[in-house]
């Protein structure tokens, strides 16, 4: 297979990628509602909350209520008070970020695929398509993690006041600047969370495409065509969601936290970013934006494989 799984499985997930980039926008800023919610008071409690004060000026203010927002909510906020060109904000990061990790994730999977598939029976057990999906996802992750910080950032940056924006003007000029304001380091803020996302979506997204494929084509459900790639993508699509949402919102979080020298981070790492998450918001806040992750996830998934199967059919003779 060699070369040529890398150059199919890049130009379908570019394709994806940016067919669904609005939806996965829109997934970024539901991820971070409410993200700045202060942490209750432990020692504080109701029968004594205003004990200690003199005068009404120096009772504490009730916390800002966080209002929550669904997509379709979301997407119309950007739109109207951002334009429609928002909805393709970072869009550079996404085809650079499709290129380095997409490429490389598709491209190992299919090495290890022709590798590992038994060459008497021609069978490639489920344990190693999870097993290629895991090292596949992984090293594609950290190849691409700088094109990762720059999309989120640049999708993000649309919520910010006006004065607190990066304002960042396409995915070289996001790179350059993080490298010189934050170091290089910088490029691989949160890649461990990256790392251990692209390894459960590509593992849970491959190997279930794979094995749901065979199975609808062994038990004669539907012959190797359209119907059969739409189902197994689709249905491989809502196993990633629901195993990589709760990485993917502290990955969001963490890439996005703004870092200025003599100023504490808002969050020392993943661990951290977690348990002030659940603490402040509750642990159904790791399934925030779950409803556009698979609205995004569901297409994203569909475009690429059956792209993918179509590049194929195209490519078999070179």
């Amino acid at each position: 297979m060699g070369a040529k799984g890398f150059v199919e499985g890049g130009i379908a997930s570019i394709v994806a990628g940016c067919s669904t980039h609005p939806l996965d926008l829109i997934k970024v800023r539901m991820q971070l509602q409410g993200e700045s919610a202060p942490l209750p008071n432990p020692n504080l409690r109701p029968a004594f909350a205003y004990n200690g004060a003199t005068t009404l000026a120096e009772i504490p203010p009730p916390p800002p209520q966080v209002v929550r927002s669904g997509p379709v909510s979301v997407g119309l906020k950007i739109y109207r008070t951002e334009g429609v060109s928002a909805l393709f904000s970072g869009i550079s990061a996404t085809v650079l970020r499709q290129t380095l990790y997409s490429t490389t994730r598709m491209g190992l999977y299919e090495i290890f695929r022709t590798k590992w598939t038994d060459q008497t029976t021609g069978k490639f057990p489920l344990t190693h398509k999870i097993a290629a999906g895991l090292l596949a996802g992984g090293i594609g992750a950290a190849v691409g993690n700088p094109a990762d910080v720059a999309m989120v950032r640049m999708q993000a940056d649309g919520r910010l006041p006006a004065a607190q924006r990066r304002n960042y003007k396409g995915v070289g000029d996001a790179i350059t600047r993080m490298v010189k304001q934050e170091g290089v380091t910088s490029l691989w803020r949160g890649s461990s969370l990256t790392v251990n996302r692209a390894m459960i979506v590509t593992a849970s997204q491959l190997a279930s495409y794979d094995q749901i494929k065979e199975s609808i084509i062994k038990n004669g459900v539907m012959g190797d065509g359209l119907g059969t790639h739409v189902t197994a993508s689709f249905a491989a699509g809502f196993v990633a969601s629901v195993a990589s949402n709760p990485v993917d919102v502290i990955k969001t979080r963490v890439m996005n936290m703004k870092v200025e020298e003599g100023v504490a981070p808002p969050y020392k790492g993943a661990v951290d970013c977690a348990l002030k998450t659940v603490r402040a918001e509750g642990p159904m806040a790791l399934y925030k934006g779950f409803i556009p992750t698979i609205s995004r996830q569901g297409p994203f998934t569909v475009v690429l494989f059956v792209t993918l199967e179509q590049v194929r059919k195209l490519l078999k003779d070179f």
